[in-house]
């Protein structure tokens, strides 16, 4: 059996996850996470010197607790939060050059996909259809799927953090900004062509945006972790969050404290969606595009090439 480590460069995070693997399967043995914020970085198209050193500090911290372990394998990936910038070849070979880490930029295609096979392989029943949802920092992927296969999907830039970078002045967006920022949403959705009133009864989330929802739902309902949430459930968590007061504040930094200042703009990207594909239940899927990654480009069960829009 093999081990490796995983590195995903997120816009708002950037995570480590530990497995070990064979033929048969994987498991996790160790998830490490930094907030890095990368997106908050980037001033007109370009990730400055600053932000690139800081993907550097935390990819070199990965790096040596590999070497600590005495894990040789390590891999790395990019999705927005270096693809969606002017300066990506500058700051991969700045990235390379610091820390010995060869740092791959995968598409948003790719990143769909990769999402959707690291969501499928936890399922327990992928015969299911429906509409995969990731929401990111800095872009957000929506996986159209059938019988358990991909029939399309897009990468959107926009995420949580980007959208929080650009509209919101203070902790939590006032009622104008959200405003602002459901009609970015909206304006996104309808580029991408998924304002097209195709019905997808139900969502499976993944990345930590919705999973943050979803543990916030389950703090303020008593819910038990993995559950099916409904979209009216979603839609009241929204209703009593959007004050932005500090009952707002204590609500969040309850259960996702590393996520205060994100929270609200990720939650009206999944609520815009919910609205305009009718969507009635929400599942959250603890595994996503790292997984993907493992068993597509490490594992080599699957192609990530395929048509995602």
């Amino acid at each position: 059996m093999a081990t490796c480590g995983i590195a995903d460069v997120g816009s708002n995070t950037m995570r480590l996850s530990i497995f070990q693997y064979d033929e048969a399967g994987f498991r996790l043995l160790l998830n490490k996470k930094e907030m890095a914020g990368l997106a908050g970085y980037v001033k007109e198209g370009v990730l400055s010197p600053e932000g690139i050193r800081v993907a550097c500090r935390v990819l070199l911290s990965f790096r040596i607790l590999l070497e600590n372990l005495g894990i040789s394998e390590f891999h790395a990936f990019a999705t927005a939060s270096l693809r969606n910038i002017s300066n990506t070849e500058e700051a991969v070979d700045v990235i390379r050059s610091e820390t010995g880490v060869a740092l791959e930029v995968i598409s948003g295609a790719e990143e769909a996909v990769l999402s959707f096979r690291g969501a499928l392989s936890a399922s327990r029943q992928p015969e299911h259809t429906g509409l995969l949802a990731d929401i990111g920092g800095g872009s957000t992927e929506l996986v159209a799927y059938e019988n358990g296969a991909i029939r399309s999907g897009r990468s959107l830039p926009m995420g949580s953090l980007s959208l929080y970078t650009q509209f919101v002045s203070g902790l939590f967006p006032t009622p104008e900004e959200a405003k602002r920022i459901r009609q970015q949403v909206r304006q996104e959705l309808s580029r991408a062509g998924c304002d097209d009133c195709t019905s997808f009864p139900h969502l499976l989330g993944v990345g930590g945006t919705i999973r943050a929802v979803g543990k916030l739902c389950d703090d303020l309902n008593g819910g038990a972790p993995g559950r099916l949430l409904s979209a009216e459930e979603i839609r009241e968590l929204y209703h009593l969050l959007k004050k932005g007061d500090k009952s707002t504040l204590r609500q969040i930094l309850r259960s996702a404290p590393d996520r205060v200042h994100t929270f609200l703009p990720g939650l009206i990207i999944l609520n815009t969606v919910i609205k305009i594909h009718g969507v009635e239940t929400v599942s959250v899927s603890a595994q996503g595009v790292r997984e993907g990654y493992l068993l597509c480009c490490v594992m080599g069960k699957g192609g990530r090439d395929v048509q995602a829009g």
